[in-house]
């Protein structure tokens, strides 16, 4: 990725930096600062630390000023639906944040530019980098149309298995057995990533990728409750179980 390309990304996302180094550095994976034997501070994980705050912040203000009554573990359970990787990697992919990533050959052969892990610590970069180079202002308004919209979705992202049985429970058998068999794993031991089926009654439903297996339940479980509006609603409301 050629540095020409930053003020379609700025214009995106609707704020010009003074300090383009800034932006550069939100950019740069740790994998494409290694294979060039750069600094540690080149690459994006210190400005990750850093939006990681602002977005926690800005978060608990929104939740705080617009739920009066919220008691304080709703607010800190929905909190973290708004912060957590799916929702992040989310708002990077509705910017296009992939397509600007400095990334090294080897993520990049294995798609790291798409990876939930890499987009979402990226986001919480550029949200450092914004704060930095123009102060809480400019971060928190772009926290607000990035992150703390469509709430009722990025609920979903929080705890989908738990809906998903929900759901489950709702249309289908009380007897339906839903597991999440690992199809995949690789990567070294502080880095692995985790390859998983949704599988109900013994068919494969949504499939999710993570840093942990959690993770990576969670958005299978998130692709297969998608899957699952679609057939309900195409048949009248109710689930039909698939031959297998």
């Amino acid at each position: 990725m050629s540095g020409d390309r930053l003020p379609k990304l700025q214009e995106t996302i609707g704020y010009t930096f003074q300090n383009k180094k800034l932006l550069q550095n939100a950019l740069t994976h740790s994998s494409y600062a290694n294979e060039r034997h750069w600094n540690y501070e080149t690459n994006n994980e210190r400005l990750e630390f850093l939006g990681d705050a602002v977005l926690e912040m800005v978060s608990s203000e929104f939740i705080f000023q617009n739920n009066p009554h919220m008691v304080e573990g709703k607010m800190t359970t929905l909190r973290a639906s708004l912060v957590c990787e799916m929702s992040l990697a989310t708002s990077a992919r509705e910017i296009h944040l992939g397509e600007y990533l400095y990334l090294g050959k080897g993520e990049i052969r294995t798609g790291g530019d798409k990876r939930d892990s890499i987009l979402s610590d990226a986001f919480e970069a550029l949200i450092g980098a914004i704060y930095l180079d123009g102060g809480y202002s400019p971060a928190r308004e772009f926290i607000t149309r990035y992150v703390l919209s469509d709430i009722e979705n990025r609920q979903l992202f929080y705890d989908s298995k738990t809906i998903l049985q929900e759901i489950i429970q709702g249309q289908m058998h009380q007897g339906t057995d839903i597991t999440y068999p690992v199809d995949k794993e690789e990567g070294p031991d502080h880095d692995k990533q985790f390859e998983v089926y949704c599988r109900i009654n013994g068919t494969n439903y949504g499939r999710g990728c993570g840093r942990t297996k959690k993770a990576a339940e969670q958005r299978a479980a998130y692709e297969t409750i998608l899957m699952l509006r679609e057939e309900i609603s195409a048949n009248g409301g109710k689930h039909v179980s698939k031959e297998h």
